[in-house]
C-alpha cells in the first residue's frame, strides 16, 4: 500500500494529471468559441460627388458660372471605417455695377476613410464680365465675357481627373451688336460661345439615377448679352440662365448648376452657382445605421441610399 500511494503522488504522475486536465479544459474552451459567428464582411459602396457650380458674371455682359465637378466610384470598405462626407457650397454670383467682381467659383465636394481611394470634385469657375475679363476655371470652366477680343472661357476638368470631371466654358464673342458672353460648362458638354447678339447656353449636365430615380447634375449656366437683346443663353439642366435686363438665374441646389450670368438695365448681379452633393449606395442587407450630419435616408430595391447635402460621416 505505501509503495501505491507514493506512485500516485510522484511528481511525475502529478504533472501527467494536470496536463490532460489542462488539456481537456483547453479543448472545452476552443469548441466554445469555434460556435460563434463570422465578423461582418466588406462590401461595395457606390458614390457620387458633385461639387458646388461657380457663380454667373455680373453685368455687363455676364458669363455663365461652371457646373461643379462630377465624378462618381465604387469601392469595398471594410466593416467599421468612418467615411467622412465634405459637400462644396456654390460660389456667388459677381457684384452688380460696372467693375464688379466676376462669379465666385465653386466649393469642392469630396469623400475619404482608412484605406480608401480620396474623390474629389472641383467647385465651377465663375462667370466673366467686360471689366473682369478672366473666367474662372475648374471641375467646369466659367463663361467668357462678351466684349473684348473675345473674352476665353475657364478650363474645365481642373485639376485633371480620368474620367474627366467637367468641360471648357464658352467664349465670348467679342464683337457687337449685343456682345455675347459665353456660357459656362457641364459635367457632358462645354460651354456654348456668345453669338455678336446672343447670350451662349450652359453646357449640359448628366444623368445619374444612384437614388432610383434620374436626376442629372452640374449643368452650366447660361451667358448674357448687352441689354439682352435678342436673347440670354439658357442654362444647361441645373444650370441657371441668364436673364432678360436683370439677374441671372441661380443654379439649382444639390445639382452643382453653374449660375447664370447678368445684364445691366438695372445693374445686376450674376447668379449663384447650386451647392452640390454627395451620394452613398450599398446593399440595405450591410447598412450599419451609424452616420452624422443628417443625410436623408431612403431605400430603393435592395439597397440603402444616404444623400448628404451638407457634411457628414457614415461608419460602414
Amino acid at each position: 500500500m505505501r509503495d501505491l500511494k507514493n506512485k500516485l503522488t510522484s511528481s511525475k504522475n502529478t504533472k501527467n494529471i494536470q496536463s490532460r486536465k489542462g488539456k481537456s479544459f483547453g479543448y472545452q474552451v476552443l469548441g466554445f468559441g469555434s460556435g460563434g459567428s463570422a465578423p461582418p464582411a466588406p462590401y461595395d459602396i457606390e458614390f457620387l460627388i458633385v461639387a458646388g457650380g461657380g457663380g454667373g458674371g455680373p453685368d455687363p455682359h455676364g458669363g455663365g458660372g461652371g457646373a461643379g465637378g462630377y465624378r462618381t466610384s465604387t469601392q469595398e470598405v471594410a466593416p467599421e471605417v468612418e467615411i467622412t462626407v465634405t459637400v462644396g457650397a456654390g460660389g456667388g454670383g459677381g457684384a452688380a455695377g460696372e467693375g464688379g467682381a466676376r462669379g465666385v467659383n465653386g466649393s469642392n465636394s469630396l469623400f475619404s476613410g482608412t484605406n480608401l481611394t480620396t474623390i474629389t470634385s472641383a467647385g465651377g469657375g465663375g462667370g466673366a464680365n467686360e471689366y473682369n475679363t478672366t473666367a474662372g476655371s475648374g471641375g467646369s470652366g466659367g463663361g467668357g465675357e462678351g466684349r473684348n477680343s473675345p473674352g476665353s472661357g475657364g478650363s474645365g476638368n481642373t485639376p485633371s481627373t480620368s474620367p474627366s470631371q467637367g468641360n471648357n466654358g464658352g467664349a465670348g464673342n467679342g464683337g457687337g451688336p449685343n456682345y455675347g458672353a459665353g456660357g459656362g460648362g457641364g459635367a457632358t458638354a462645354v460651354g456654348g460661345n456668345g453669338a455678336s447678339t446672343s447670350g451662349g447656353d450652359g453646357g449640359a449636365g448628366t444623368a445619374n439615377s444612384i437614388t432610383g430615380s434620374s436626376v442629372t447634375y452640374a449643368g452650366g449656366g447660361g451667358g448674357n448679352a448687352y441689354n439682352n437683346l435678342p436673347g440670354c443663353g439658357a442654362g444647361g439642366a441645373g444650370g441657371g440662365g441668364a436673364a432678360t435686363l436683370g439677374q441671372g438665374v441661380s443654379g439649382t441646389a444639390n445639382t452643382g448648376g453653374g449660375g447664370g450670368g447678368s445684364e445691366r438695365s438695372p445693374s445686376s448681379a450674376g447668379g449663384a452657382g447650386g451647392s452640390g452633393v454627395v451620394i452613398l449606395k450599398m446593399p440595405t442587407a450591410s447598412y450599419t445605421g451609424t452616420q452624422s450630419g443628417s443625410p436623408t435616408v431612403t431605400t430603393s430595391g435592395t439597397n440603402t441610399i444616404l444623400t448628404f447635402t451638407g457634411s457628414g460621416t457614415y461608419t460602414a
